[in-house]
């Protein structure tokens, strides 16, 4: 296969990959609402995901950084991911669906680390950016949002597991056609592994980064629902996510091409206080058609939060750890925060209200910004002593 075509092939399985993802974020809470689910119920469904994903992160970019390949371990997540999604789909029982969904978080929650893993690995072997593949994932997902969400304002929320399981066999069959991105010749070792992840400095950054997340994640989970009680239809909540989707695009290209002039703290910095002022916005939104407006600012939160991050990353953790750093990475941001976000804003959710629950995660956003500030001028000061 030429290296041009691998490139393009990489692309499309990035926009495939997040077609499915747009239905996740976009459509799940809006089918389980669908199926008469509680919103603590659906905070529930949400928050096994994060804790299914603390595990199989770790575990299968471990198994990939051991034996040296991205391809097999997606093609495996992906016939896992169908074969779950098919048992989600076919139950109506609470337990059990809580089990199956679990079950399908095991093969879908790792794909996205493993992906950006060989996005990386691909860009700094042909020397061209993260940015110039991630965009496609975007477009995907903003394609996702928009034209399901216009499907299913005609169809009814019902066909739901029709789009999904269709984005699935789409990303599998172009997994068969993926070619394993080379890594450096140094081979795993355990004890680096370690040392990498137990750095003080290291720890504090993923600690301020839940801490963000749990904000951006609570946001992934409810916005569907939060869009839904304020009287938006399926198609509008579609719109919402395929503007956010979009808005990433532009930053993506501006960060690639400028983004080296500006330090890494202080841009999360920013990205944090930004995060902040979205979310205390929406906490005094009444009219849903406003929220599509406001999710224009998904581009300069978590445009910046996303690259600044994985720059960040990528400085840190060697080739022969990529996937097993971007895991830990993703369990830190997705993962751990999806699982706080799900449990206490589904409970803040139901208990006060949506308005309640956007302006609590708007204050811990705050909270991360003068965190970042503050490790950035601690870091500056010690730097001149």
């Amino acid at each position: 296969m030429s290296d041009r075509n691998s490139t393009w092939l990489l692309k499309g399985f990035s926009f495939s990959n997040y077609m499915t993802m747009g239905i996740i974020v976009s459509f799940f809470p809006l089918y389980f609402d669908y199926k008469g689910y509680s919103k603590l119920q659906i905070g529930m469904l949400y928050s096994i995901g994060p804790l299914i994903g603390i595990c199989s992160n770790l575990f299968w970019g471990i198994l990939s950084d051991k034996y040296q390949t991205i391809k097999k371990i997606m093609i495996i997540l992906l016939l896992g991911q169908f074969i779950t999604a098919v048992l989600v789909f076919n139950t109506d029982l609470f337990t059990l669906l809580y089990v199956f969904l679990g079950m399908f978080f095991f093969f879908q929650q790792p794909i996205n680390s493993l992906n950006d893993s060989q996005l990386m690995l691909k860009g700094k072997q042909t020397g061209t950016s993260y940015a110039s593949y991630r965009v496609w994932g975007s477009i995907g997902f903003a394609f996702s949002a928009g034209f399901f969400g216009w499907l299913l304002k005609l169809n009814g929320t019902g066909i739901t597991p029709i789009l999904c399981l269709s984005t699935i066999l789409l990303t599998f069959s172009l997994a068969l056609l993926l070619k394993d991105v080379q890594r450096g010749q140094k081979k795993m070792e355990f004890g680096g592994f370690i040392n990498i992840i137990r750095s003080g400095k290291f720890l504090w950054f993923l600690f301020l980064i839940v801490i963000l997340s749990i904000s951006h994640r609570f946001n992934d989970g409810f916005l569907a629902l939060y869009m839904r009680q304020l009287g938006a239809s399926d198609s509008l909540i579609g719109y919402s996510w395929m503007i956010s989707a979009l808005s990433e695009i532009p930053i993506f290209f501006l960060l690639s091409t400028f983004g080296q002039r500006f330090r890494e703290l202080p841009l999360l910095a920013f990205a944090s206080l930004a995060y902040a002022v979205r979310f205390c916005m929406m906490s005094f939104v009444h009219n849903p058609v406003w929220i599509i407006y406001i999710q224009m600012m998904h581009s300069i939160t978590f445009g910046i939060f996303l690259f600044t991050a994985m720059r960040y990353i990528q400085q840190t953790i060697p080739d022969e750890y990529r996937a097993s750093g971007q895991a830990i990475f993703v369990i830190t941001w997705s993962s751990v925060a999806g699982l706080i976000s799900g449990t206490m804003g589904g409970w803040i959710f139901d208990v006060w209200s949506g308005q309640t629950a956007y302006l609590i995660v708007s204050m811990l956003s705050l909270a991360a910004s003068i965190g970042f500030l503050a490790t950035h001028l601690l870091q500056k000061q010690e730097s001149l002593t």
